[in-house]
């Protein structure tokens, strides 16, 4: 009799369950969407301690989520954050790892594996839409009238949506896949590095033509009234208003999420705000007080809604991992005359660290970094130090992948940090470079921090005017629980802190690897 009562008993229990737990318990493999901001500072939002300016619905992530104080990326510049987000490996370890320009080829080849491919394993649809910034093409560069790969699609991504450089570089084109799209053959797209004929207008020679002037460096090919880093011919069927970035982002993200709802989907949103030329959609122009850079932060946040609302909308809100973050710290005038300097105010872009964009200070790699999981993780604040490199060993853990010694090379596992598990350690080092070229790094580890230069001064541009291109020593060392500002050397009084730090360092660059071999 107790046989036959024990399937009604058991029945009777799971209607008991609350319908929550029911669904918590069935969602081993959670959406994960990452929302990667460009040039965003820890200070520049809200919740993070803005006051010029709101994000609302930033603000709602971390008010339902969990806001990390040492969130970090991995690198002060865009493209060797993003080389390390995918691949879990320091950029410094790769080649062409720096700021890539127009006609970079492919830096992340094919065959190495990336988050995007540790997901698509998993059984993931996959895609990356927004900035891209990591090359197109073979050796010999970008086919801009033919096939561009190998690109996204070869190293994990089911598909694209591309801003394939950065947009103040030429060319204004979007990549679906491996095409340029809406390309007239007519009317070739050429991209190249010497000046075209001159019937084709630069910032130099038609300067007064411009509804956003260059302060330095951006003063080649002109479009959209807008001159560029580089030269570019045709195309012209193809090429976008930098005023439409942002819906398209949103338009293609919420097309890619409501197609793949039903199974489980990776999303890097990878946006363009709050990057040069910041040329907001004119219904955000004018609505800050920090000029276009303040109004790029509020339609970054406008994004972010989107995205959010659209979650909602289809009821995937409690079975989607959200991760926000940006690619480096801030910067004011980073070429052009944006206002971003004189309408600047009391807000302070970086919070309460030094250095922004280009430093090792750590206002150039702390930023926001917040994850929201609904029902979850339980909305908080945590002082554990996370980086965006350690997102491929985490959902590895999460999706129960096995990592290959030959990859993520310094990618840890810090998941339980990310979810806010009580007792959870996030990481105990993290290696801190600027653009990789001459050397420059940050080391932290606990409460210190060790700043080893291969180059003589400090270069920052326009963030911290007392710090843009001072010189400073080989090495220094600060105390960030006592001087998070980083304003005190203590170098001198704490040699064998800065030697024990020196060491790790150095292993760390040598040996090729911080994670060990499984």
């Amino acid at each position: 009799m107790r046989i036959k009562l024990l399937p009604l008993f058991t029945m009777l229990m799971v209607l008991a369950i609350p319908a929550g737990f029911l669904q918590l318990a069935v969602a081993e493999k959670p959406n994960v969407i990452v929302i990667m901001a460009d040039d965003l500072g820890y200070g520049d939002v809200s919740c993070y301690g803005a006051t010029s300016l709101t994000t609302p619905n930033i603000d709602r992530l971390s008010a339902e989520g969990l806001r990390f104080t040492s969130g970090y990326c991995s690198a002060s510049t865009c493209t060797p954050t993003r080389y390390s987000l995918l691949t879990g490996t320091y950029a410094f370890r790769g080649e062409r790892t720096g700021i890539a320009p127009p006609n970079a080829p492919a830096i992340i080849k094919p065959g190495t594996d990336t988050v995007a491919s540790l997901l698509q394993r998993a059984g993931y649809a996959t895609a990356v839409i927004g900035k891209w910034h990591l090359g197109l093409g073979g050796e010999d560069g970008p086919d801009w009238n033919g096939q561009l790969k190998p690109g996204p699609l070869e190293i994990g991504f089911d598909t694209c949506f591309l801003l394939p450089t950065t947009n103040d570089r030429v060319p204004q084109v979007y990549v679906h896949d491996h095409r340029v799209p809406n390309l007239d053959p007519a009317d070739p797209l050429w991209v190249g590095r010497q000046k075209p004929s001159p019937d084709h207008p630069t910032g130099l020679t038609h300067r007064d033509t411009l509804k956003m002037d260059w302060s330095h460096g951006h003063n080649s090919t002109i479009h959209n009234g807008i001159s560029r880093i580089g030269f570019y011919t045709g195309g012209h069927a193809a090429r976008f208003r930098d005023e439409d970035l942002a819906d398209k982002w949103v338009e293609k993200s919420v097309a890619f999420i409501e197609q793949h709802q039903d199974e489980p989907f990776f999303l890097f949103f990878s946006s363009h705000d709050i990057h040069v030329p910041r040329m907001p959609h004119e219904r955000f122009q004018g609505k800050t007080s920090l000029g276009f850079r303040g109004d790029a932060i509020i339609e970054l946040d406008w994004c972010v809604g989107e995205v959010m609302k659209t979650l909602d909308r289809l009821n995937l809100a409690e079975n989607t991992l959200v991760v926000f973050c940006s690619d480096n710290g801030p910067v004011l005038d980073d070429g052009y005359k944006d206002g971003a300097i004189e309408q600047i105010g009391d807000h302070r872009a970086a919070g309460q660290y030094s250095g922004g964009k280009y430093s090792v200070y750590e206002g150039g790699t702390r930023t926001p970094l917040i994850t929201r999981w609904k029902g979850r993780i339980k909305p908080g604040v945590s002082d554990e130090v996370v980086c965006t490199i350690d997102l491929a060993a985490s959902l590895a853990a999460l999706t129960e992948q096995s990592l290959p010694n030959d990859f993520f090379l310094d990618s840890f596992n810090v998941i339980d940090a990310l979810l806010g598990k009580d007792g959870a350690q996030g990481r105990d080092h993290l290696v801190q470079q600027d653009n990789g070229a001459a050397g420059t790094y940050g080391m932290r580890a606990g409460q210190w921090k060790l700043h080893r230069y291969g180059k003589k001064t400090a270069r920052n541009v326009v963030v911290e005017t007392q710090l843009a291109n001072t010189s400073v020593p080989p090495f220094q060392l600060f105390n960030l629980d006592d001087d998070p500002a980083e304003t005190s050397n203590v170098i001198e009084q704490h040699p064998d802190v800065a030697e024990r730090l020196k060491k790790q360092l150095d292993n760390l660059i040598e040996q090729g690897r911080s994670r060990p071999a499984s």
